[in-house]
């Protein structure tokens, strides 16, 4: 009988005990005229002495607003410097970090600021087509609880800073150090199955160490540049790079507000960075410049990609003309901080395009089987949990949501998986009906409440379909009222513009009489997949 498929992982070095602030005074002690952070866009650049004292000057005007330990103050903004002083100031001082997607919109804005009672809201007055001005004019009115709005762009940013100077660094300092390293310091939202985003609350302790550990794995220094190119609001940016980072005392490089391949290498170029994070089609994007032989990028030596498999040649290609010889692939989920499983350096290619590599230090991964809830024999397909420090406290105010993944201390994910006698990690598929395009995740049962508001939809189901860009892309099937006019894909996308963020409108629409069912009444979403992948080859799809 084959083994069983559970790995705990080894750790020759030990968790952080501290809190994130206390781990980056501990950097800024050590490291203080490192660079710490360089806001390419802006042209703006701090040693760690500095960054110390610029987090220190929003912290005290954080306090300044009467912002207690516990709080939640959302931050609404693509990536830059202030987006960076946010996360550290609210760990100082005890407040709950909001990230809020950059691509939301009024109706996503407003239930996660609503759900999550946010007293403060930091943001961006606008970034490409979204004007967060407006819609936060839009929002607010409802909000009851919402006492502060801050915009970056905006001399409101400097009156936050001015009024911190009536509070010492003494205040701060003393907040600081009645703060516990399991405290709740961050909410990110994933997309709901039942038509709501779900909260993950994160403690220093877990977000700080899986920071940690993920740099571990790449074997980060003091030395190390990162380029981050992804953004700030998700667990990759903010968890995998800033505290992977100022644990290590390591640089990271903003290469840009929102992706974009040429200024990611560009920066990879000027700023000498040795290692750069990204999605799959991130890095497609990158290698398919016209331009790509003239960059140097001789400086990289290692990076993470994540959020969805990676093709072997695209593999090849980041390892050969890229430099990046050390490259690692994470697996991980908000709710878990989020990496469980990661390769190693050392691995070889076939490891680090067909598997998520093996446990993290201090963490234990474990295939079940979905109906039993008991481990299956290794090689065999299951549900893949985890457990360790790492597994979030749960979803904001969401007890029964969060009993639901959350059973004697296994984070369930939804994934099916399988384990290998060495502990490598296969992800053959999802439970759920999560669809992941361009490493963003998408939750049908999201998009279809909304599309109920349609005035001629009488149902709507979602799945995804096979897209060589981003992986997979969203595709619609609706039932129509009776009488309705035809339903084009260019419609639908016009009613869900500025209404939802741009990766959860359908790209493809397909109307039908009826979906098909089980004999229990259960739309069978496989056998719609299996159409629309035979009409996407033949080019039906519209």
């Amino acid at each position: 009988m084959n083994p069983t498929s559970y790995a705990s992982g080894v750790a020759t070095v030990p968790l952080l005990g501290e809190t994130i602030d206390a781990n980056l005074r501990r950097t800024v002690a050590t490291h203080a005229d490192r660079d710490a952070v360089v806001d390419v866009a802006t042209g703006r650049r701090l040693t760690y002495a500095e960054l110390d004292e610029a987090v220190d000057g929003v912290a005290r005007g954080l306090l300044a607003r009467g912002l207690q330990r516990g709080d939640r103050v959302a931050v609404w903004a693509p990536n830059c410097l202030e987006w960076f002083l946010v996360q550290f100031a609210t760990a100082r001082v005890g407040a709950i970090l909001v990230t809020v997607n950059p691509a939301y919109r009024t109706h996503e804005l407003d239930y996660v600021l609503r759900q999550a009672g946010v007293t403060m809201l930091v943001s961006a007055t606008s970034f490409k087509t979204s004007d967060y001005r407006a819609m936060i004019d839009e929002a607010r009115p409802g909000l009851e609880q919402l006492r502060d709005v801050v915009l970056i762009a905006d001399d409101s940013w400097d009156r936050l800073l001015a009024d911190g100077a009536a509070v010492s660094r003494e205040d701060v300092a003393r907040r600081s150090s009645e703060l516990a390293f399991d405290d709740p310091i961050n909410i990110q939202y994933t997309s709901g199955t039942t038509g709501f985003p779900k909260g993950a609350t994160l403690s220093h302790h877990s977000i700080l160490n899986n920071g940690y550990f993920v740099g571990e794995g790449m074997g980060y220094s003091h030395e190390e540049r990162i380029c981050v190119p992804v953004p700030f609001y998700h667990c990759f940016g903010m968890t995998m790079g800033n505290l992977a980072a100022t644990s290590h005392g390591a640089c990271i490089v903003v290469p840009a507000p929102g992706f974009d391949p040429a200024a990611t290498l560009r920066a990879v170029q000027d700023e000498r960075c040795t290692s750069l994070y990204g999605v799959p089609t991130m890095f497609i994007a990158e290698l398919a410049l016209p331009d790509f032989a003239s960059y140097d990028l001789s400086s990289l030596r290692t990076g993470c990609m994540a959020g969805s498999p990676c093709p072997v040649e695209v593999m090849k290609r980041v390892i050969d003309e890229m430099h990046m010889g050390e490259v690692t692939i994470a697996y991980g989920m908000t709710e878990t901080s989020p990496v469980s499983t990661q390769t190693r350096k050392d691995d070889s290619l076939d490891r680090r395009t067909g598997t998520v590599g093996r446990v993290h230090p201090h963490v234990e991964v474990m295939v079940v089987d979905p109906e039993t809830g008991l481990p299956v024999p290794c090689g065999e397909p299951g549900e893949l949990c985890t457990r360790a420090y790492s597994v979030m406290l749960g979803y904001w105010e969401e007890p029964e949501r969060t009993a639901e993944v959350l059973r004697n201390g296994w984070m369930h994910t939804g994934d099916l998986a399988t384990m290998d006698a060495e502990g490598y990690v296969q992800i053959v598929g999802r439970i759920k009906d999560m669809v992941i395009r361009g490493g963003e995740n998408v939750y049908p049962r999201e998009i279809e409440e909304f599309l109920y508001a349609h005035p001629d939809v009488v149902d709507a189901q979602v799945i995804g379909v096979p897209d060589e860009r981003y992986g997979e892309e969203l595709m619609a099937w609706v039932r129509l009222r009776d009488g309705a006019p035809e339903l084009t894909a260019a419609a639908l996308r016009e009613f869900c513009q500025g209404r939802l963020a741009h990766y959860k409108i359908p790209r493809y629409v397909r109307v039908v009489d009826e979906f098909p069912m089980t004999v229990t009444g259960k739309v069978r979403k496989v056998e719609m997949r299996d159409v629309a992948t035979e009409l996407l080859a033949r080019g039906q799809l519209g």
